[in-house]
């Protein structure tokens, strides 16, 4: 049975690594426009370094709770980094086939094999060897807060989450929602986004810090 500890670590970084990893694998066969600009986008985005902050979404639709921040680091295929920095320290890495979730406040890391996370971490996609159009129903959702928006509705009922969308200026991405199955929506905002930087091997690399538990998700 999961700790308490475990279960927060687990919900909270689950329907943000769904969107990273949706993002990170690409959109393919959709003729809608802001499609477009996003195949566009990721065929430019071999390598990618951006900051972003996230917010959650109340039922009407405004900002609440407190925000957090950091840096991302994505390198196609299969390769990413999530690092919070502001007002907590945590991490998700990819590192030789798994997923290492790093909560410096509970001093804990959960490891999550990449091929058999998907059930609980629903879109560990990064791989780029499942489809996403075989495996969501895509549509154009139009325009706001400046971005034009892409819905990806899962087509398995045992995703984890209800819907993700993509928020598009340009061919440059700006922004991802989440709603997941508990009706809880976060919204992640980017900005400073660079492509096609040299980004070092380390980055993706991950050994947890002495002292602090580990929890193998293959162990149990």
């Amino acid at each position: 049975m999961k700790s308490e500890s475990q279960r927060r670590c687990v919900s909270f970084w689950s329907p943000l690594i769904g969107a990273v990893l949706l993002w990170a694998a690409g959109v393919t066969a959709v003729t809608a426009a802001p499609v477009d600009r996003l195949r566009a986008f990721l065929a430019g985005a071999k390598t990618l370094q951006a900051d972003f902050s996230q917010v959650q979404i109340d039922a009407k639709g405004n900002a609440s709770g407190k925000k957090t921040s950091g840096v991302f680091y994505l390198e196609r295929p299969g390769k990413f980094r999530w690092n919070y920095t502001q007002p907590f320290h945590q991490e998700i890495v990819t590192s030789a086939n798994k997923v290492w979730f790093y909560d410096a406040d509970l001093e804990q890391v959960t490891v999550k094999q990449l091929n058999e996370a998907i059930g609980s971490t629903p879109a560990l996609l990064l791989s780029g060897e499942i489809a996403i159009e075989t495996n969501f129903t895509i549509e154009d959702q139009g325009t706001d807060e400046g971005m034009a928006w892409i819905r990806l509705l899962p087509k398995s009922e045992e995703s984890g989450f209800k819907y993700v969308l993509i928020g598009l200026v340009g061919d440059d991405l700006r922004g991802m929602e989440l709603n997941d199955n508990f009706g809880q929506v976060t919204r992640i905002y980017f900005s400073n986004v660079k492509r096609g930087l040299r980004l070092s091997p380390e980055l993706f690399k991950f050994t947890p810090p002495a002292g602090v538990d580990v929890f193998d998700e293959k162990s149990r």
